[in-house]
Formats: C-alpha cells, structure tokens, sequence
C-alpha cells in the first residue's frame, strides 16, 4: 500500500482533529463547547495526535504477516503443558 507513504503524518493529525470535533459537536458532545482548532489544541495533544498518525501510516503501509501456525507458542491439541 504505498498511498499512504506520501501521506504526511501531521496532516493526517490535523484532519483527524477536525473532522473530530466537527462529528463531535454535531453529535452534541459534553467535550465540545464548538469545534477548536488545531492551533488552540494544546501542543502536548497535537503531539499525541501526531504520533498517532505516524504510527497508523506506518501499520497500514505495511503488510501484514500471515499468521505462521508452526509458532513455538502455540501448542498443538492435547501437547500443552500446564503449569510452571
């Protein structure tokens, strides 16, 4: 999926926060006093949302691994062992 490498993480951030607390006041949420923007956000959440975007883009644009049955941690039935 590379559509999302050219996705910039802060931007992704920046319409997350927007359409948030668009939905958010339309839906008549406690939160939300009107819709603030992402310059009145405090820095610590617009950090937060960033970081969370980055790591959302990095999760979709890479594959995902097939789940490997021959895992050590998974037992076969009736092979676990129970106890320490």
């Amino acid at each position: 999926m590379s559509m999302f490498q050219d996705v910039n993480a802060e931007q992704l951030a920046k319409l997350f926060h927007h359409y948030h607390e668009a939905l958010a006041h339309d839906c008549g949420s406690q939160n939300s006093e009107g819709a603030s923007s992402w310059e009145r956000a405090p820095q610590n959440e617009r950090k937060l949302m960033v970081a969370a975007a980055r790591l959302t883009l990095l999760e979709l644009s890479t594959p995902s691994a097939p789940p490997n049955p021959e895992r050590k941690y998974y037992a076969k039935p009736g092979e676990a062992e129970w106890g320490c």
